[in-house]
């Protein structure tokens, strides 16, 4: 017996199951990644001790949102409401968002901002901050949608909450890739004492301001998460000042950095691997005794 006749030769048939399962798989991952995962928001929970929090906001609740992307497109006005409503249900004391509430060249969303942000429910208030795609549109409206509802714009900025005689401090800086942080005018307008938070769109800048030695935290958006996460590829798709802390908690010197993976899209809308993110931060004072 020749030793090729021990060789078996593949049929018609495998060839076909095999296409059809691979198919399958397509179909499927392209189904997932399209209309499943960014529908899938991850509600996170996380207690963060701040060195300098005063014990009268021990147990304050802070809801973070970021890169919302509003367009005409998927990230319509039904589904950020929806999305309001998650964060709502919350109870939040504050709610920030860190940037980009409307995508690139999306004009036309730009009208809606102000009734959409006046549905946020916090205790105290709600504060926000531009990304580089709020900057791709007509900043100025967006900055006035911000202004004429009942939210704070924290661009270049602070915002002090009072219990008593405490004080913790929101922070925000104007948009890092496009040039527009004026860190040196925050730190003029923030007292030297009390807790002190900075919203910056861009993770990154954490090396900043962790060098200044004030922030106890800084809370980011614009990496997405990845958006689409596969291993050692994701690394070269991720957007400038997005290197670093690209998505979740990070120690830079003596403060806590954590970058939320966002809730809307970019380019194209897809996720895989990093599911859109709510994340409730519960803020801890140092037992001092």
């Amino acid at each position: 017996m020749k030793s090729s006749e021990w060789l078996i030769k593949p049929s018609t048939s495998n060839f076909q199951t095999l296409g059809l399962c691979l198919l399958l798989v397509i179909i499927f991952g392209l189904s997932y990644t399209r209309f499943i995962e960014p529908n899938w928001i991850e509600i996170n929970s996380l207690q963060l001790t701040l060195p300098h929090l005063s014990p009268e906001f021990n147990g304050y609740r802070i809801v973070q949102i970021s890169d919302l992307h509003r367009d005409s497109n998927w990230m319509s006005q039904k589904r950020f409401r929806n999305t309001i409503n998650l964060v709502n249900q919350q109870k939040p004391d504050l709610v920030v968002i860190t940037g980009d509430l409307v995508t690139k060249n999306s004009p036309s969303v730009i009208p809606t901002l102000k009734s959409d942000l006046d549905k946020f429910a916090s205790k105290d208030k709600t504060v926000a901050i531009l990304g580089n795609h709020d900057h791709m549109n007509d900043s100025k409206a967006i900055i006035q949608a911000i202004e004429t509802s009942s939210t704070v714009n924290l661009n270049n900025a602070v915002y002090t909450l009072h219990r008593g005689s405490a004080m913790l401090h929101i922070a925000g800086v104007d948009d890092v890739w496009l040039g527009k942080p004026r860190l040196d005018l925050v730190m003029q307008q923030l007292p030297n004492e009390g807790a002190a938070i900075l919203l910056a769109h861009e993770p990154d800048f954490a090396d900043i301001s962790a060098a200044t030695k004030r922030f106890d935290l800084q809370l980011s958006g614009h990496c997405h998460g990845g958006q689409v996460r596969l291993p050692v590829i994701t690394q070269f798709f991720l957007p400038p000042f997005c290197q670093k802390y690209d998505s979740g908690r990070y120690q830079v010197g003596n403060m806590i950095q954590y970058t939320n993976r966002g809730l809307g899209m970019t380019s194209i809308n897809l996720r895989f691997a990093a599911r859109p993110e709510i994340i409730v931060f519960t803020l801890v004072a140092p037992n001092r005794s």
